[in-house]
């Protein structure tokens, strides 16, 4: 990155990033994302995923501020002394989740997430579901709710609403996190190697229809979802070092 960087500041619609979106481009200026240096993300952890998704491909580092109502992924917003955060920020980076849908009426839907991939039952019943990893069968059965494989960066959303551990980042490990788990009973899922191809198979699809949602993009009606971490893509996030994505992550698992 230049002594002073092209910045790409990028707001959600709420009243309080537009304000700074404002404040932000007419002290150090603005330009379009694909020629910036680094982005600036200004909202909360929703805002942040809709950046990644949107302009991860440009593999552009991203900084943001919380101007939003979850900001685990962001820094704290203040206006002064910006470029002396972008130059001392601590990178952490990440791999998505790439998941290849099946659907009923035979289509294949391909998405990203870099939280989490959930499958979910889209009526009054529950799902069934068979579990395989790497090829092998490893759950014939599984009937609840849901099921789930989250990153370490998303282990502490829906995953650790939903009772899965909390992953440091760097452990190359996913959680397989089951919601509301019918049978097995005692089943609370697993931890596996970030390489790990994880593949669902809908057993009653036209009875008990499930729904595949890779972080906010959700498929309806599959029959077979396969995930995998990515390792082609990845994308970099800027903490001030005082406050680190690895440190919050250690943070959460001791708070009260």
């Amino acid at each position: 990155m230049s002594t002073t960087p092209r910045i790409a500041f990028l707001a959600s619609q709420t009243s309080d990033a537009q304000a700074a979106l404002q404040t932000l481009s007419a002290r150090h200026g603005q330009c379009e994302p694909d020629e910036a240096d680094v982005l600036c993300a200004l909202g909360g952890d929703g805002f942040m995923l809709q950046t990644l998704h949107r302009h991860g491909s440009l593999g552009k580092p991203v900084f943001g501020m919380k101007l939003g109502t979850v900001g685990f992924l962001m820094n704290q917003y203040r206006t002064e002394e910006l470029l002396e955060r972008l130059a001392a920020a601590e990178p952490a980076v990440l791999h998505p989740l790439e998941m290849v849908a099946q659907t009923e009426s035979g289509a294949t839907v391909g998405s990203l997430a870099y939280n989490e991939v959930s499958l979910l039952r889209q009526t009054r019943q529950a799902a069934h579901l068979s579990i395989e990893l790497n090829g092998k069968l490893r759950l014939d059965e599984l009937i609840a709710d849901g099921v789930m494989v989250a990153t370490a960066a998303g282990s502490t959303a829906y995953n650790y609403s939903a009772h899965g551990p909390i992953l440091p980042l760097g452990a190359n490990v996913v959680a397989l996190t089951p919601i509301a788990a019918f049978r097995p009973r005692r089943w609370r899922g697993a931890l596996l190697k970030a390489d790990t191809e994880v593949r669902f198979r809908v057993l009653d699809p036209y009875k008990r229809p499930v729904s595949a949602t890779a972080d906010s993009h959700e498929v309806r009606d599959v029959v077979e979802v396969m995930i995998r971490e990515s390792r082609e893509r990845t994308v970099r996030l800027l903490f001030d070092a005082e406050h680190n994505l690895e440190e919050r992550i250690l943070s959460e698992q001791f708070e009260a």
